[in-house]
């Protein structure tokens, strides 16, 4: 057995940590010296590091360590003058809105639609909606025409409530010749979804469509990297195969590996803290894992129904991306690969690069769109194995309060010089397409992000016994107990104790 290595530190002996490898050859905080390196690598004397002990691949810069920092720095950046940044995560326009009560049939030409408090603007004056499940009438107004819906008018809006003022278009009338509908009956949680404006003929202005985005308020945090180098050491650098520039390959590679299990895992935070000049606040960044408002619950092995399930998910709906990249823990990742995919000869799966940002992805072809599943090795150190993260390139935002700066001094009283990387950024997440998949934990517990919609795939005919209030379903088979209409590939919400259909939506919290 190898004898113990020590390193000397200002007069005390301080034991090497270990490296990712379990390797005793992190000497944490100190300056890079020959001797400190020297003694952390196996106590070999200063003046005898000689080219063949030293493994060159050890210092290389490697990106393909820090995919989601890669994807932020590629990201579109946008400066801002703060480092409190209110955030829209603005989704795609609405296709629908929800009722809250029920319209009572009269003989009223008009009538108030109950909405939301969310949802009361946005119906506009001379909009027309589609009532889903309410049949409409004839012509005459004299029997209903089933599968044909009932469309409604928007008239104005009623100023005590906000809310919109609507006529039927093609619904009852007490007379064959009226020119106007009555009020038709609607029931409560009806879905209503939004069609063009229709104007009157000489009409030339319209209000505009109303979209109220709700902020979010995203932290930016100030990152900041030291190395120290001595004089002695660098007059080194003809005998030895790593002077400053690789010593700083090394300090960034750790500086960034770190950044990136940030950008997933970090929690917001601001608090103060005393300094040498005064109080001061420190930022802390909210991780992607919590921004993204869909998490898909699924443990264990993937089955080829269930990525095809995926891909409807994310390439049909509101919010579709141009592409997606799927940044896979090792044990996500084998699953993937081990799909029997045999009786599927559409299906394509080819090892490829990606141009844009030179990374080796496995790429899966089916008939919604294209997955790019890639290994991140961050995902293994946050012991998130069995869990992915689904992001679309396109939908990121990198924040930037200051731009990144270096700055280089002299240390008093010493022969050696500090050179500083300062960074102060955050990466946002844009529309609702981005999943997190949690492999880790089957339920929902007070580990997982709650403010997201948890989706669970099902495969059994009968419901489930105890759903989780607000807990999507996406059904794998036909489910009569969940409703007549809870047929294979629709999602479906357990909200208020009731079953609902779920389309996917954006919801604030």
């Amino acid at each position: 057995m190898a004898d113990e290595v020590k390193v000397e530190v200002g007069g005390e002996y301080q034991q090497p940590t270990n490296g990712s490898a379990g390797l005793q050859s992190q000497v944490p905080g100190q300056s890079t010296t020959v001797s400190g390196v020297a003694g952390s690598t196996g106590g070999i004397a200063p003046g005898n590091l000689v080219e063949r002990d030293i493994d060159k691949d050890l210092f290389r810069f490697k990106s393909n360590d820090t995919p989601l920092m890669q994807l932020m720095l590629m990201a579109k950046s946008v400066k801002v003058s703060s480092p409190e940044v209110d955030h829209y995560m603005i989704d795609e326009p609405r296709s629908y809105i929800t009722g809250t009560e029920a319209v009572v049939e009269s003989n009223s030409a008009q009538f108030m639609l109950p909405l939301e408090p969310t949802d009361v603007n946005v119906p506009q004056a001379y909009g027309t909606l589609l009532v889903q499940g309410v049949d409409g009438w004839t012509p005459d107004g004299q029997k209903q025409t089933p599968g044909k819906e009932l469309m409604l008018f928007v008239v104005g809006v009623n100023t005590d409530t906000g809310n919109p003022i609507c006529r039927a278009v093609n619904g009852p009338k007490q007379n064959p010749d009226d020119e106007y509908c009555t009020t038709p009956a609607i029931p409560a949680g009806s879905t209503f979804v939004l069609l063009a404006n229709a104007m009157y003929e000489t009409q030339k202005e319209v209000a505009p469509d109303l979209i109220v985005p709700q902020p979010t308020t995203i932290f930016l945090q100030k990152r900041g990297m030291n190395q120290i180098v001595s004089d002695y050491f660098e007059s080194q650098k003809k005998r030895i195969p790593f002077g400053k520039a690789l010593i700083a390959e090394q300090a960034i590679t750790n500086f960034k590996v770190r950044g990136n299990r940030t950008l997933y895992a970090s929690r917001q935070s601001k608090f103060t803290v005393q300094t040498k000049i005064g109080p001061q606040s420190v930022y802390t960044t909210e991780g992607v894992r919590w921004q993204v408002k869909k998490v898909l619950q699924h443990m264990g092995k993937w089955t080829f129904e269930q990525l095809i399930a995926l891909a409807k998910m994310i390439f049909t709906g509101e919010d579709v991306p141009k592409s997606v990249i799927v940044l896979c823990g090792k044990n996500f990742l084998e699953n993937i690969q081990c799909i029997d995919y045999k009786n599927h000869p559409e299906i394509q799966i080819c090892k490829t690069t990606n141009e844009k940002l030179g990374w080796e992805v496995t790429a899966v072809h089916t008939v919604f769109g294209d997955f790019e599943f890639k290994h991140d090795p961050t995902l293994d150190r946050l012991r998130w194995s069995n869990s992915a993260l689904i992001v679309a390139p396109d939908r990121l935002v990198h924040y930037v309060y200051k731009s990144e700066h270096t700055a280089k001094d002299r240390i008093e009283g010493e022969e050696a010089s500090r050179e500083a990387l300062l960074t102060w950024d955050a990466l946002a997440l844009k529309g609702s397409c981005h999943i997190w998949i949690d492999g880790e934990s089957a339920t929902i517990d007070g580990n997982v992000n709650d403010t997201a919609a948890h989706i669970h795939m099902w495969a059994d005919e009968t419901a489930p016994v105890s759903p989780q209030e607000g807990c999507v379903y996406y059904l794998l088979v036909d489910c009569p107990e969940i409703g007549d209409r809870a047929k294979s590939g629709t999602m479906w919400q357990y909200k208020n104790s009731a079953w609902a259909p779920y389309e996917g939506e954006l919801t604030w919290n």
